[in-house]
Formats: structure tokens, C-alpha cells, sequence
């Protein structure tokens, strides 16, 4: 059973991100009303295409209220969602602001977020994920917040976290250990980044829901990236370049949900033909074949990763 593909709102929920061409894709202004519009567009052409997860958080600026806005009571009841606590839009609507979101995993943030999220998605999201855990957080040794964590949990809302940095893996694995409250794992995996794999496997043997965000590497794996190798080698195979990276994600037999990141209906319904690459026999889309080639380390891939500007 492969992957099924959700919507991530990451990139527009605000006015500044980190994907490649992100203020290109955008309206020129890029004003609240610019960006609740393209949201909920996208919302719809997702929804009508027969998407069921949608991704958001705290700190991807109005998109919680966004999607709130959207939902209709039919709707909320066929569709799951996911979002997250842990980081703090503080850009004040600004895409050239120095500073975009504070990360903080105390249980005084959660404290504060939880009721956020409550407000402006009218009601608890199915998933709620402490946002990008890395191995140096205190989170998963904050035995107040944990104990609070599982509290949620036994009031039926399924707690997981996200992760990034080089040191996935390792994040994940602590979080396994501690056998509970966290039952949900988002990380990043890609043809370039899949160090992750095999500890999100394990995940997912554990029963874990398995979320694989930046799929197409914030764009590096787009046609915005220009002529890169990976770029060729989509067009030689005679697809584009983020259906394909879309559809190895999906291919993944630990994922249970592939975000795509799209900003435009257009980048919508490229991504979304992944899901029939996927399904065909073809080993072009899969990591351990001809897709191998382009793996990187997973220090030099974040290393990257950080350099990719705010625009």
C-alpha cells in the first residue's frame, strides 16, 4: 500500500519562506487577504482532488486560521489534520524580516499554543506535533511536558513530533525509546536526504503514523532549481522533476503521508500525479535504484539546507 498525498501549508501561510521561487509563486503584494485567498484555492483543488490530510502550525503564520476558515463541519469530518507546537511566527507579516519564527519546546509554550491552535482551527487537530525536535532539545527529556503530552493523548489527539537536521534519526530513536505519549513522526526524506529511512521504518513497525515533509527539498528537486543532475534525468524519463521526487517519497513502504508544498494550482497538480507514478512498476522513482546516484550526505544536505534564504 503506498503513500497517499496531503497538503502542507508551510509556504502559504506566510509571506517569506525558504523554497526556491517562493516570492515568484506568490501575488505581488502578498498581503493577508493575497495569501487567505491562494490558501484556501488550494485548500479546494486539494480537496476536490481528494486530498484528506492537511499540514499546518503555529508558526506558519495565519495558516492554522486559514485552513479554520475553510473547513466546513462535512468537510472537518472526512478529512484529518496535523499541525504543531513549538515555534513562534515573530516576522509581523514581513518577508524581508531578519528573524521568522523562535523555537521554544517548554511546556510553558505548549501551554500557550495549545489554546492557539484550538481558536483558530475551531476545534483539536487530529495530530499535534512538537515542531522540528532536534537532538539537542530538552523536549524529550522535560518529564512535566512529557506527562502533559500524554494527558493530551489520552484525550484522544494523537502526539508526535517533527525533525530536522542531520541527526534525524537519532532524534527519532530517543523518542521510540520512551514508549509513549508520541505516536506520530513528520520528518524530512528525500532523493537527496534519506538518512532517515530506516529509523522511520522502525517507526512505522512500532505502529507510528509517518509523515515525510520537503519532499522536493524546498524546491532543489523542482524545475526552479534549474539544470541540475536530477533535473535531467526527470526530463529524460519524460516526467517532471517534482512528480518524480513526489512519487520515491510515496513509494516508501514505512510513509503513511507525502506532503506536497505547492503555492500554485499548477504545482498542485504536478505533485499530485505522483501518486500514479508511483503505483507503475518502473524503478525510476525508487531511492535503491537508479535513483541512488543522487544521495547526498546528510551533513552536506542540511549544510545546504540553511544557506536557502528567506524570501
Amino acid at each position: 500500500m503506498t503513500a497517499t498525498i496531503g497538503l502542507g501549508l508551510a509556504a502559504l501561510g506566510r509571506p517569506g519562506y525558504i523554497n526556491l521561487g517562493h516570492d515568484e509563486d506568490l501575488p505581488p503584494d502578498r498581503t493577508i487577504d493575497d495569501l487567505r485567498a491562494r490558501t484556501h484555492e488550494l485548500l479546494e483543488l486539494a480537496w476536490r482532488s481528494g486530498v484528506r490530510y492537511f499540514d499546518a502550525a503555529r508558526s506558519y503564520g495565519l495558516a492554522e486560521l486559514f485552513l479554520g476558515e475553510w473547513l466546513t463541519p462535512e468537510r472537518r469530518e472526512q478529512l484529518t489534520i496535523g499541525s504543531k507546537w513549538g515555534y513562534t511566527y515573530v516576522a509581523d507579516w514581513r518577508p524581508d524580516a531578519e528573524t521568522h519564527e523562535v523555537k521554544d519546546h517548554s511546556l510553558a509554550t505548549f501551554e500557550r499554543q495549545w489554546p492557539e491552535s484550538l481558536q483558530a482551527l475551531g476545534g483539536a487537530p487530529d495530530f499535534y506535533l512538537v515542531h522540528s525536535l532536534t537532538s539537542d532539545s530538552p523536549a524529550l527529556d522535560d518529564a512535566k511536558l512529557l506527562d502533559r503530552l500524554r494527558q493530551l493523548a489520552d484525550d484522544g489527539v494523537r502526539v508526535g513530533l517533527s525533525t530536522s537536521g542531520p541527526h534525524q534519526a537519532e532524534t527519532l530513536r530517543r523518542a521510540l525509546a520512551l514508549n509513549g505519549p508520541f505516536t506520530a513522526v513528520q520528518s524530512t526524506w528525500n532523493v537527496l536526504e534519506t538518512s532517515a529511512g530506516p529509523a522511520l521504518q522502525e517507526a512505522h513497525d512500532a505502529g507510528w503514523f509517518v509523515v515525510v515533509k520537503e519532499a522536493v527539498a524546498n524546491g532543489r528537486l523542482t524545475a526552479k532549481a534549474g539544470e541540475t543532475p536530477f533535473n535531467q534525468f526527470a526530463r529524460r524519463h519524460g516526467v517532471a522533476s517534482d512528480t518524480l521526487a513526489i512519487a520515491a517519497a510515496v513509494a516508501q513502504p514505512w510513509a503513511d503521508v507525502v506532503l506536497s508544498g505547492a503555492t500554485t494550482a499548477a504545482q498542485l497538480d504536478s505533485n499530485l500525479r505522483a501518486a500514479e507514478l508511483a503505483n507503475e512498476s518502473a524503478p525510476t522513482h525508487h531511492p535503491d535504484g537508479p535513483l541512488a546516484q543522487f544521495i547526498q550526505p546528510a551533513n552536506d544536505y542540511w549544510t545546504h539546507r540553511s544557506t536557502l534564504p528567506w524570501i
